[in-house]
């Protein structure tokens, strides 16, 4: 099984948006993953450069600049899902999924990102970028 599978998928609801889904293999487990795609201190160590937290609005620090989300809704080891203040409509937001492989026990994290036309290429790059990081960070 490769370590990346990229979908992309025309989204009928959404006019101008696609939404894209990345599967990526990481030798980790369920819960120190979970630890990563939730709270301030993972989310710091791969996502962001900082990452502040009040009750379900997270502020993302880059390079001088921030961004505002909410957690729209989590389970505990298996997702999140959050929404960038500047997105409207109930399916605009980003999620963090864990899969566990049922036969292998592989442990695969799905980002699902919603993007608009023509920017899913350098959307699957970033997410890339981004999940090489995580990879880095997890040793894994």
């Amino acid at each position: 099984m490769p370590d990346t599978i990229i979908t992309t998928v025309k989204d009928e609801h959404m006019s101008d948006r696609n939404k894209i889904e990345i599967e990526y293999l990481l030798r980790t487990s369920p819960k120190i993953l979970y630890n990563m795609i939730s709270t301030p201190s993972g989310l710091s160590e791969w996502f962001a450069d900082d990452v502040n937290i009040r009750g379900t609005e997270l502020t993302f620090f880059w390079d001088g600049s921030e961004e505002k989300a909410k957690i729209l809704t989590k389970v505990k080891d298996q997702y999140i899902k959050y929404q960038w203040d500047y997105d409207d409509g109930e399916d605009a937001f980003f999620e963090f999924r864990i899969k566990i492989d049922a036969l292998t026990g592989e442990v695969a994290l799905i980002v699902t990102d919603y993007v608009d036309e023509g920017e899913e290429e350098s959307a699957r790059s970033l997410w890339e970028s981004q999940l090489e990081d995580l990879r880095r960070v997890l040793g894994a």
